[in-house]
């Protein structure tokens, strides 16, 4: 599963930004912050961690979860991408409005 699709599913998301908010925080931690069982916040933290939204280290007996940056760099990046197509979009009709409306004042003067 990519990033995106794992984000598609709001506790996700929710995790994501409790995980971005403390830095990093145990499965326990996460879990105790929703209202479902631990076995369930363990399968939406598997789905972040495979689809690199998140990473995992081991503790003793402790997961310790944190933001993926790599992850989280690879989105930042095609979200980037799209906005800049957008905005060049954007310029374009910029560009032609604008020479509309001088051809449309030459036109009168």
């Amino acid at each position: 599963m990519n990033a995106f699709a794992a984000l598609a599913d709001d506790t996700r998301r929710e995790i994501v930004k409790l995980v971005a908010k403390n830095g990093e925080l145990t499965s326990t931690e996460i879990s105790l912050n929703f209202k479902m069982s631990p076995p369930a916040i363990s399968q939406h933290l598997k789905v972040l961690k495979e689809s690199k939204v998140l990473q995992m280290k081991k503790q003793s007996q402790k997961r310790i979860y944190s933001l993926n940056r790599s992850g989280i760099d690879e989105m930042e990046d095609w979200l980037l991408e799209i906005i800049n197509l957008s905005n060049k979009r954007l310029d374009r009709l910029e560009k032609y409005v604008l020479k509309l409306k001088k051809e449309k004042s030459d036109g009168r003067k």
